[in-house]
C-alpha cells in the first residue's frame, strides 16, 4: 500500500508542498528596488500587512464580502439542491448539466456578462429606463453588490451540488413519517431535513467561503479600482509593485485567515450537527 501511495505524495510534495515553502521563504526577504529583493529573515513584511491599516481594511472588506456571498449561495442554493435530489423525473440529468454548465465558462467571460448586464448602458438599466421606473441610470456597476452578486453565481453550482449529494441521501421515508406524526413543511424542514442535510451545509461553505476569499478576476472587472480584495492586492504587489517578499506575505496571510475561519466554522458546524 504504502508502494502505491508514494507517488501521489511526491506529486503532492513537488506540486503544492514546495511552491509554498518557496513561497513562505521569499515572504521573509527585504524588498529592493533596484534588486527586487534581498535576502533575509525578517518578519517585517508581515508587521507590515496586519498592522498597516489599508491592508486591514482590505482583509476586512474581503471576509465581510466571502461571507455575505457564502450565506447567499447557501439560502439561494438548498432549494435548488433540494428540488435537484428529489427530482425522479429523467429531466434529472439534463438538470445536473445545466447546473454544471457554468463552471465550464470561464470567470472573466461570466464577469462580462455581468458588466453588459449591470453597466450604466445595460440590459438592467435599459428595461428600467424603457419602462419608465427611473429618470437615469442606476450606478449598478463597480459596486460592492455587483461584487457579490458575481461571485456568488460563481460559486453557486458548487454549494448546490454539494448540498444535492447529502440531501439525496437522506431517505423520503423520513419526511413522510414526519409528515404523518403531524408536521407541517416548515417544522419538517427545520427538525429533520437540515439537522440532516449539515455535513453538505458545512462542506458546501467550506468550500464556497475559500473560493470566495481567493476570489480574483470577478472582484477586479466588477468592482472598479477602487474595490479592494486580497487576491488583487497580492497580484498588484507582486506584478505592479514588484514587491515580490510583501506580496508574498500578504498571499500568507490570506492563507492563514482563510484556514482558521474555515476550522473554526466546521467546528461549530460538526458540532450543531451531533446536537441535533
Amino acid at each position: 500500500m504504502a508502494a502505491l501511495v508514494l507517488p501521489a505524495a511526491l506529486l503532492v510534495l513537488a506540486l503544492l508542498v514546495a511552491p509554498m515553502a518557496m513561497l513562505f521563504r521569499i515572504s521573509l526577504n527585504q524588498y529592493s528596488p533596484t534588486q527586487l529583493m534581498i535576502e533575509a529573515l525578517s518578519p517585517e513584511n508581515y508587521l507590515r500587512a496586519i498592522a498597516d491599516p489599508y491592508y486591514q481594511d482590505v482583509l476586512a472588506t474581503t471576509m465581510g464580502v466571502a461571507l455575505s456571498c457564502t450565506v447567499i449561495a447557501l439560502l439561494l442554493g438548498f432549494p435548488a439542491a433540494y428540488w435537484l435530489a428529489r427530482m425522479e423525473s429523467r429531466w434529472k440529468s439534463l438538470a445536473v448539466i445545466l447546473t454544471l454548465f457554468p463552471l465550464l465558462v470561464g470567470n472573466v467571460v461570466r464577469a462580462a456578462g455581468w458588466m453588459a448586464l449591470l453597466g450604466r448602458d445595460g440590459a438592467i438599466n435599459a428595461g428600467l429606463l424603457g419602462l419608465g421606473l427611473i429618470s437615469e441610470p442606476l450606478t449598478l456597476l463597480y459596486t460592492r453588490g455587483a461584487v457579490v452578486a458575481g461571485i456568488v453565481a460563481v460559486v453557486a453550482p458548487y454549494m448546490i451540488l454539494t448540498l444535492a449529494s447529502v440531501i439525496e441521501a437522506i431517505p423520503r421515508q423520513v419526511e413522510e413519517a414526519a409528515a404523518n406524526l403531524g408536521a407541517g413543511p416548515l417544522t419538517g424542514f427545520r427538525r429533520v431535513v437540515l439537522p440532516l442535510a449539515l455535513p453538505g451545509v458545512a462542506a458546501g461553505s467550506v468550500l464556497v467561503f475559500i473560493l470566495c476569499m481567493n476570489a480574483y478576476a470577478t472582484p477586479v472587472l466588477l468592482g472598479g479600482p477602487q474595490f479592494k480584495m486580497m487576491a488583487p492586492a497580492v497580484y498588484d504587489q507582486f506584478v505592479k509593485g514588484t514587491n515580490w517578499p510583501f506580496g508574498a506575505a500578504l498571499a500568507f496571510v490570506l492563507l492563514v485567515v482563510t484556514l482558521t475561519l474555515t476550522v473554526v466554522g466546521s467546528a461549530v458546524l460538526a458540532r450543531r450537527s451531533r446536537r441535533g
